[in-house]
């Protein structure tokens, strides 16, 4: 799978990243590190919802600005998560294709465990309807 990874900061975790991600089997580009959260939430948004890369990773302080930034574009649908149950629940039902997480909580075990359930949990055909209704609120 191509994964794209952008953060605002470069911290010891963030330099783990692409190690764990292409252990697990997949292709990361790192696209941005260093820059201004918004500028960094659109670009892996945007690499993501154009079909360039299957699945995003983002990482702000809290997570919280990456995932503002990367769900203001069409397509994306960013979840941040602080556990890999949520990450679960992000691909089950809701088919997040860009996972967001704070650099301040995230221990490496823990992002682990958050990309296991990312890239390994399918979405839930029958939670389509709800993806429709995001269509339609985008108009």
């Amino acid at each position: 799978m191509k994964v794209v990874f952008g953060s605002d900061e470069r911290t010891n975790l963030t330099d783990m990243v692409p190690g764990i991600v292409s252990e697990m089997g997949h292709d990361v580009e790192v696209v941005s590190v260093g820059e201004d959260w918004a500028k960094v939430g659109r670009l892996v948004a945007e690499l993501v919802a154009s079909g360039s890369a299957e699945r995003g990773l983002l990482c702000c302080t809290t997570g919280t600005g990456v995932t503002i930034a990367a769900n203001r574009v069409r397509g994306a649908r960013a979840a941040l998560c602080t556990d890999s149950e949520t990450a679960v629940g992000a691909r089950r039902w809701n088919d997040a294709n860009v996972l967001a997480f704070s650099l301040r909580l995230t221990t490496e075990a823990l992002l682990t465990e958050m990309l296991t359930a990312f890239f390994d949990t399918p979405f839930d055909p029958s939670e389509s309807a709800s993806l429709d209704c995001l269509d339609q609120i985008d108009g």
